[in-house]
């Protein structure tokens, strides 16, 4: 489950490089211009079609859709970050080794990590070979790690969406400029996909590309997976107690969005143990976090904040309210929701939202598939992920 939302102001804030989280941009800001400029190439696979199989099979993901061989590498690029202020982050950038000059663009979106090296671009995992599952079929494939993961300084801004949408389209301009130097013209039409937090920034980005964020980048597709698309509600279900793994997800999102809207003075004022707000500063492995943690959210909070949470004011309640609006607009390409009715961190319930909140703006085409009862929200991007590529290659 990822707790956030987008705000109204993406578009205008994308593209002209503004503050994000409500603090001026200063002088240190990146330009415009030199937003997704790559600062560095770093090689991290290269698999001719045989290996690409061999790997997927390992993830879980089906290969009959394997053509080509791939040349994955990590790229660090100028970005900027929640308050308009220059910074670099890293992703994983795959280009298929075919004959097409101008091949078409695939942007992955990954779900939540609290440790920085568990990203496509610098391990392996599931991401990196849904990246190289789209790369293979012939896409030039971007996974963006997201602030504050990978190799990018500072710290994860979890779930605070108009960051995670400047990150991702800086990778994309980095990914187009990667790729000119191999002598590549890609395609303008990018289709987004993500799982998860991933699933939400999707939509984010899907909207930012419709709405023109960059003249060489159109939305060509849009399929998220599991998204937790409703962030007042998934903050909800999570207070009290109705959805898996509540307890860590509340802990990194109330941590994260402490640093974005001062939600508290000290550690002490919100957690009954302070020190967990020291297990989010991506150095610790989810593995390592989860036995650190309390059973249930009543031994997670003190009672004060817990009060404050469940009856948001202020600051809080605005960024919820925006939080809900982000599948509040018209695409003019085909959507795609997937979720599964036996998901226990990201219900359900929440992509109804979604599809709901798309057909009141009279979207053309928009569908949800239900992924089973009993698929859980791990297995939810195994699934769905051969039918996005599909879908993809008939849009």
């Amino acid at each position: 489950m990822d707790l956030t939302g987008i705000s109204t102001r993406i578009a205008a804030a994308v593209l002209c490089g503004a503050a994000l989280a409500g603090a001026p941009a200063t002088a240190t800001a990146t330009p415009d211009r030199d937003r997704g400029a790559v600062l560095s190439v770093t090689p991290v696979v290269t698999m001719d079609a045989s290996q690409v199989t061999d790997y997927l099979t390992k993830y879980g993901l089906d290969p009959a859709s394997v053509r080509y061989g791939v040349d994955a590498r990590r790229v660090v690029y100028r970005t900027i970050d929640p308050r308009g202020r220059a910074t670099t982050a890293s992703a994983l950038v795959v280009l298929p080794r075919s004959r097409d000059r101008t091949p078409r663009q695939v942007t992955w979106l990954h779900g939540t990590t609290a440790y920085r090296g568990s990203v496509a671009s610098v391990s392996d995992g599931g991401d990196r070979a849904a990246a190289l599952l789209f790369a293979s079929a012939g896409y030039l494939t971007s996974a963006p790690d997201y602030l504050g993961l990978g190799v990018g300084p500072g710290t994860h801004p979890y779930v605070h969406v108009p960051s995670t949408v400047t990150a991702s389209l800086d990778a994309l301009r980095a990914t187009r400029q990667l790729a000119g130097r191999a002598g590549l013209r890609p395609d303008p039409r990018v289709s987004v996909t993500g799982h998860s937090q991933g699933g939400h920034a999707a939509m984010a980005l899907g909207k930012a590309l419709q709405d023109g964020a960059d003249h060489r980048l159109r939305l060509g597709g849009l399929a998220p997976i599991a998204g937790p698309h409703q962030p007042s509600a998934a903050v909800a279900d999570a207070l009290s107690g109705k959805i898996e793994n509540g307890v860590a997800y509340l802990a990194y999102w109330t941590v994260a969005w402490d640093r974005l809207f001062n939600l508290y003075d000290s550690p002490a004022d919100a957690f009954k143990d302070p020190t967990v707000e020291s297990l989010f500063d991506g150095e610790h492995r989810n593995e390592d976090i989860f036995p650190l943690l309390p059973a249930t959210v009543p031994e997670l909070f003190r009672p004060e904040f817990l009060d404050k949470l469940e009856h948001p004011t202020g600051a809080l309640r605005s960024a919820l309210k925006e939080a809900d609006s982000f599948c509040d607009w018209r695409p003019r390409v085909p959507v795609r929701l997937y979720a599964s009715s036996g998901d226990r961190d990201v219900p359900f319930a929440l992509s109804v939202y979604c599809q709901r909140r798309l057909a009141a703006h009279h979207t053309p085409a928009v569908t949800l598939v239900d992924l089973g009862a009993d698929v859980d929200h791990g297995e939810a991007a195994d699934l769905a992920l051969p039918r996005i590529l599909a879908e993809f290659d008939r849009s």
